[in-house]
């Protein structure tokens, strides 16, 4: 990966598999991107991806060091909204749909998760 890509979060976990699954590879790459030298420029979360930044998630810490690495993370307000989780975002900035086109628009390459 490069600076100029964009990786999306559409999902609480990676792909689609039972719940505890999704977690737990989500953690492990999360941790591995984390510590790697190629990082993404954003990570965008929408939809039910919005659930991996707010209290509770199990990859807070892991998106905690990709923040601090410079990789901007941008969460769907009106996916926010809708879940009632508005006052639960523990990392990254909350951003309308607008800025999410304007990532993609400007990436590269978009990976989606």
């Amino acid at each position: 990966m490069s600076r100029s890509t964009v990786v999306l979060f559409t999902n609480f976990g990676l792909g689609q598999a039972p719940a505890e699954l999704q977690q737990k590879l989500a953690g492990i790459f999360l941790s591995l991107l984390g510590g790697s030298d190629a990082l993404p420029g954003k990570l965008l979360f929408y939809t039910d991806g919005v659930k991996l930044v707010c209290e509770g998630s199990s990859v807070l810490e892991q998106l905690r060091v990709l923040e601090a690495k410079g990789v901007e993370l941008i969460v769907c307000s009106t996916c926010l909204n809708y879940f009632g989780l508005t006052d639960k975002v523990q990392v990254g900035i909350a951003g309308g749909m607008p800025d999410i086109i304007e990532a993609l628009a400007r990436a590269e390459k978009v990976v989606s998760i």
